[in-house]
């Protein structure tokens, strides 16, 4: 009987974690438009890629994001999103994110080579642009080039990096933003794994340099240095 009872609290256990694992993307509402039918990148997208798709991957980003910052949907450190709206349209931009809004251009699907994967690409990149939506900037003190770092990160860790990357060990400054950070926080969270999380929850007040002594022991210049040794030909 006791093993019995045991047996049923694993069980319950079990689906209340994969209950709340579900609840971050399930609280939120997905909306995807074209407001480029008319051009070709618009028709690409409805044939290639699709709104349905794009919703779901929405969905699964918001939950792997909130998994790779180690978020539940209780944490008072969970960003509070209610909707998220994805936009094909014509803009100069790729993409950018604001007010919940992840803006697409039409043009750069259109562009984008018939031999390479568009429906990949576009997927890593809403796994950017969502990371946008659901990461803290402290405060908007953050470097930018961090937040850009910070986002390809998430692209970079659920799979979905850019063939046109850099490599790791490339760049000149830590805070150069995009793959060139993105490598270098994936170096910080090989020294103390859920390095990023930890800085991510930091940075919901505010933003220190000294985040990294606190969380790593060492200046982010100095953990630079021993990055860039690591690659003494980039």
């Amino acid at each position: 009987m006791a093993q019995y009872i045991k047996q049923v609290l694993c069980l319950v256990l079990t689906l209340a974690v994969a209950a709340a694992a579900a609840y971050g993307s399930e609280k939120m509402d997905y909306v995807v438009t074209n407001n480029a039918r008319g051009s070709a990148g618009g028709a690409r997208f409805d044939k290639e890629i699709g709104a349905q798709y794009a919703r779901q991957t929405l969905m699964t980003a918001t939950d792997f994001i909130h998994r790779l910052f180690q978020q539940n949907q209780n944490a008072a450190d969970t960003k509070s999103v209610q909707r998220v709206s994805m936009i094909i349209e014509n803009i100069d931009e790729v993409a950018f994110a604001s007010n919940n809004n992840i803006h697409v251009s039409s043009g750069f699907i259109e562009r984008y080579p018939q031999s390479q994967d568009i429906k990949r690409e576009i997927t890593g990149l809403l796994y950017h642009q969502m990371a946008h939506l659901l990461q803290w900037d402290g405060n908007g003190q953050a470097p930018s080039g961090l937040m850009e770092g910070i986002a390809d990160y998430v692209r970079m860790k659920a799979g979905y990096a850019a063939d046109h990357w850099n490599p790791p060990g490339v760049g000149n400054d830590w805070h150069q933003g995009y793959e060139v950070t993105a490598h270098f926080l994936n170096y910080c969270d090989g020294i103390r794994n859920g390095f990023v999380a930890a800085l991510n929850k930091k940075m919901m007040t505010g933003y220190s340099e000294g985040y990294f002594t606190e969380l790593l022991g060492k200046p982010v210049t100095q953990l630079w240095s021993d990055y860039k040794a690591m690659y003494a030909n980039n």
